[in-house]
């Protein structure tokens, strides 16, 4: 059960996200987008309760219960970040809005937007372990080694992006062309930011 509701959390968000963009875009109803993208956060909402419900009503702690906890932290971390980023490419092909900055791809730039990225990792892997360490707790004498097993998935995942996004800020990715090129494509793009 908790398997096909992360299913349908996942595919109800794409649904209410595209829902959303186009009313925004196409119809014109801001307010009604706005209603939309703001029920986003109840699908989390009614999958952490259903969740809860489950092991409350004596289901063993599973894989499932602690996928449920990544995919909620994951959504919480990156759920509004993908939702401003797809905006922004809706605005441009629906609305004739500039096309949104791509990611810069060189130097210190580089660097600290993928250091932004792992903080949300870091976010989405300390929700998710505050919420399997609470399912642990609720489940108190129970087998919760799969919960366990989960909270290592998280603080895994954390420290695999902590160690890609350093590898920008050692070996910062350089132009075809040298640091001068680098140089001044960095601050015309620190500019721009």
């Amino acid at each position: 059960m908790i398997v096909a509701l992360i299913i349908a959390c996942e595919v109800g968000f794409w649904v209410l996200l595209a829902l959303g963009l186009a009313v925004r875009y196409l119809l014109k109803w801001r307010r009604t987008s706005v209603v939309l993208l703001l029920c986003e956060p109840l699908l989390e909402l009614v999958l952490f309760v259903a969740t809860a419900i489950d092991l409350k009503n004596g289901a063993e702690p599973g894989w499932e219960h602690g996928l449920a906890a990544l995919y909620i932290g994951f959504t919480v971390a990156y759920g509004h970040y993908t939702i401003r980023w797809l905006d922004g490419h809706a605005a441009h092909r629906l609305a004739g809005a500039p096309r949104p900055p791509k990611p810069p791809q060189y130097g210190m730039a580089r660097a600290r937007h993928e250091g932004r990225l792992w903080l949300r990792t870091l976010l989405a892997a300390a929700v998710a372990l505050a919420l399997l360490q609470g399912a642990i707790w609720y489940v108190g004498d129970g087998d919760t080694s799969s919960l366990r097993s989960f909270q290592w998935v998280a603080l895994r995942a954390a420290g695999i992006h902590g160690l890609v996004a350093l590898t920008y800020l050692i070996w910062p990715r350089q132009p075809k062309g040298g640091s001068e090129a680098t140089d001044s494509l960095v601050t015309s793009k620190e500019r721009v930011l």
